[in-house]
Parts: C-alpha cells; structure tokens; sequence
C-alpha cells in the first residue's frame, strides 16, 4: 500500500460521522460511510430504528404496521435487497384494483382503469360512467371541445381538473386519490410534480382526457394501469400512485429490511444507540460536538448528518445554519389501525385490494385489506381470518381517533372497514388491533414545497462537514428517501475523508 494510500486508511478509521436519526434514511446514510471505512455513530431517540418501517404483533402475526412496499421505479430499493441477501424474498402484490367508496347514489365502485392520478382518459368508460354518472361525463367531455386558447400551464392539480372536467370528476375520483396518496387537497398538488409532463400534453392534445391518454400510452406498462401502490406508511396500498409506478414488498413485512441494515452496520462496526436523543450542534476546532440527552454527554465528530423529521431536523439545525428557520412544518398527522378479523365473508376480497374515500363521506380516508394483497400474510394467518389496516387523518384534518383510547379506536375501525368493505364485521370478529400514529412529512408535491426544500439543502450545503437528509427533503416513500441518503453521504463523507 503507498503511503499517501495508507494515511488516507488510518484517517477514515479515526475519523468518526454521527448520523442523527435511526430511520431508513439514517440507517443508509451511516451504511454508505462506513463502506468507506470512517467510525460511525447513529443515535436515535426513540427505542427502536426503522423510523416508518415498522412491524407489531398483532393476534399472533408480526405484521407491517408502517411501510408495507417499496416503489420499484430506478430498481434503487431492489438493489439494496440484493446487496442484503432480501432479493429472494421480494414479492408482488395481487394486481387486483382498488374501489373507491362514499360515492353519492352509488355506495361504492371499483376504481376506474386508464387514469392518472385519478384523471380519467375516457369519461364515458363505463367504469368512469358508473362513478360520476351521466351528467359528470358529459360536463367532463366539455373538456374535449373547449378551444385550445383556453389552455394554460396549470400548477394547481385541483383547479386543473375542476376547470376542465368539472366537480364530479374532481371530488369522486381525484380527490379519494390525492387524499389517499398524498394525505392533501387536490388544490394543493403541483401538477408538474405530483404528474410530470400532463401539463406539456394537454398543450399538444388541447384536453385534459387526451393528455391522460397520451401520457399512459408513454408510461412503462410494469403493471395493470389502475393497480394501486404507495409505500409510504400512512398511504395505504389501496391508493392510485403517481404515474410510473409499480410496487413489491418483502416477505415477512419490511421491517425485514431493518434488521439486515442493522445486522450490516454492527459488521462494520457502527454503534447504534437508541433511546439517546441529539440534542444540540456546536462547532468544535476540527469539527463538531454533539450533545446528547445521556447524562449531558457530548461527542465529537468530523461531520455530522442528520436524518430526522423535518421539524426536529430544523430544530437541531437552525442554530448552526445560516438562514435556516426552526419552523415546526404543517404536517399531516396520521393513525393507522390494523385489525386481525375472523370474517370468513372477506374471502373473497368483495373490494379489492382495498378501499378509498370520495373525502367527507367517510371519517376513515382509507383502507388496505392486507391479507387479500399479500399472499405471504394470507398464508401466515388461518382459514377465514383476515387482516385489515384502516388509516384516518389528512392534511389539515386531525385523524378521528386521535382523541380515542385503543380500544375505541379499533372499534371504530371495525365500523369504518365494515362499511367500506360493504360487510358486515360485528364486534365479536375483532381478534386483535394495533394502533400507530405517524406525522408524515409535508407532501414534496405540494405547491411551493419544492422550492421549501431546496432552500433548506442550500443552506445546509453551506455548512462544512454538515449534512441532512429523509423524506422531507427527498419526498416519502423508500425510491426517494434510499438515494437521497447515499448522495448526501457520500458528499459528506468525502468532506471527512479529505479534510485534515
């Protein structure tokens, strides 16, 4: 080995990055600098790692109660499970299709193929027809005839569709979606971001339903157009994804990818502590101190990368970075409920794979009938017992559990799947809930969100020896956040490496 080689060895195992957060973000980023040989530190607050990525026992079955799948778009996630020896265990979901439920003199239907994000390319399809009726596919063929000069370049999702497709449209079938997926108001979805390229269409084909068209027949057909995805934990796997993507997930739950980065990182010697909260930066001559919530500890390290919500991200940032504000962001905040039922009458998967809510219909926004999805939690439970997860709350919208105790939090559920599923689920089917409740990160689709974020990385970018990363800056779900995480550690890292 030469000798400039040799120093630049002894200098990665004596340099030391804490990664603050213990979630996927900050399980990666600590795994990254580590690949390099640098002694890392995590520390996580809470008692367990895996941030959203989480499993419960819940009637004798460990079952996801946070994430349930991963996006496939990039093969990102795929990659990573391959490295962790997971590969063999990847699974795909039941292709059947979602219903969308609190339909005005319809109850429920089936969620309508050939759409993006909910938009329909026909509107007298008679999947579309069955949802909105007569009289919303006409108003929503208007959009077909109106002149080309009335076209713009739309940034609200929801003023899009109302202008060009009407109310009917926008509230039975757009906003179960939006909902669902993004926990936010149509009206407050950038269409660039939340649809990339629908607005570019609609200018050649001069409609809405024809941009639908055109950006489908362009979009990788990787699965049935109206299959439903999302992994990020409080979205359920009933809701239509952003165009493009496809879902799988793990046998046995994903918190199965938790443990094998933990396993990953205690072979490289990375200390993981949880229960130990970080809580302030400070400069130090050749580098920086964090202070901890053990007995006023502090430790030292060359660099620092912070892997929290976006709130106590900034929070602990703030102080130490120019132009950084300590804001708590507006939030959704989300409960999910899971529910072991002994319901022979679920059998049959009556609506799918699950359930969305037309929003004010129902106290629940949506519905994942687990066990129907996944065959591998189909097989772990017994004949005639299924496994249902119900979540509440959206954004702006406290969840309706939120002030209830467990118990009447599961009964509630029990009604609301009941209802949703068009079923009857007394009492006594329930065998067991769990409850969680998450604060997601602010939809990256959100109008003005994009530049929100880039601001903040600027600023912290500015910083030597400093990173940030997770889902608020990267946009939720685990194709976003895994990348995300490398490339900032890998920035910072470097930083480490080369500086003396």
């Amino acid at each position: 080995m030469s000798e400039p080689l040799d120093r630049l060895v002894r200098h990665a195992h004596e340099t030391r990055v804490i990664v603050v957060g213990g979630g996927i973000a900050g399980l990666v980023a600590a795994r990254e600098c580590a690949k390099v040989g640098l002694r890392v530190t995590v520390l996580e607050a809470t008692d367990v790692v895996g941030g959203v990525v989480r499993s419960a026992e819940v009637g004798g079955l460990t079952l996801d109660v946070g994430a349930e799948s991963f996006a496939t778009r990039g093969g990102v996630v795929r990659d990573l499970l391959d490295e962790l020896g997971l590969g063999g265990d990847v699974v795909s979901p039941n292709p059947a299709g979602a219903w969308v439920a609190g339909v005005p003199g319809v109850g429920a239907a089936p969620l309508p193929k050939g759409g993006v994000l909910g938009i329909p390319d026909n509107p007298f399809a008679p999947d579309v027809r069955r949802v909105i009726g007569w009289s919303g596919a006409w108003r929503a063929y208007l959009d077909r005839v109106r002149p080309p000069l009335t076209i713009g370049h739309a940034h609200s999702l929801g003023k899009l569709v109302r202008s060009r497709l009407g109310e009917r449209v926008l509230d039975r079938l757009v906003a179960p979606v939006t909902s669902g997926v993004y926990s936010a108001r149509p009206d407050d979805i950038d269409v660039d971001l939340a649809a990339p390229g629908l607005n570019a269409a609609l200018t050649r084909t001069g409609s809405l339903t024809g941009a639908v068209a055109e950006v489908r027949a362009r979009r990788p057909q990787t699965r049935p157009a109206d299959a439903p995805a999302s992994d990020a934990p409080v979205t359920e796997a009933a809701k239509a994804p952003a165009p493009g993507g496809a879902v799988q997930g793990i046998r046995g739950g994903m918190s199965r990818l938790v443990d094998a980065l933990v396993a990953g990182l205690r072979d490289a010697e990375v200390e993981v502590r949880t229960g130990v909260r970080a809580e302030r930066l400070s400069r130090t001559a050749d580098g920086w101190a964090v202070s901890t919530s053990v007995n006023d500890e502090a430790l030292s390290a060359r660099a620092v990368i912070v892997a929290l919500p976006e709130g106590p991200a900034r929070a602990l940032l703030a102080p130490v970075v120019e132009g950084l504000e300590a804001a708590e962001p507006i939030a959704p905040v989300v409960e999910v409920v899971t529910l072991v039922l002994e319901a022979p009458a679920l059998d049959a998967a009556p609506r799918g794979t699950g359930v969305l809510t037309v929003p004010g219909s129902h106290v629940a926004k949506a519905l994942t009938h687990s066990s129907a999805k996944w065959d591998w939690v189909r097989d772990a439970a017994e004949p005639g017992v299924h496994v249902v997860r119900v979540s509440f709350g959206a954004q702006g919208e406290e969840p309706a559990t939120a002030a209830l105790d467990d118990d009447a939090a599961a009964d509630l559920a029990r009604s609301e799947a009941a209802a949703m599923l068009g079923v009857e689920l007394p009492a006594s089917a329930l065998r067991a809930a769990h409850r969680v409740r998450y604060v997601q990160s602010q939809p990256a689709a959100t109008i003005g969100r994009a530049a929100v974020t880039q601001a903040a990385r600027e600023a912290v970018r500015a910083v030597t020896g400093l990173g940030a990363t997770g889902a608020w800056l990267s946009g939720t779900g685990l194709a976003q956040v895994i990348p995300d995480a490398r490339d900032e550690a890998d920035r910072v890292r470097s930083v480490a490496l080369w500086t003396s």
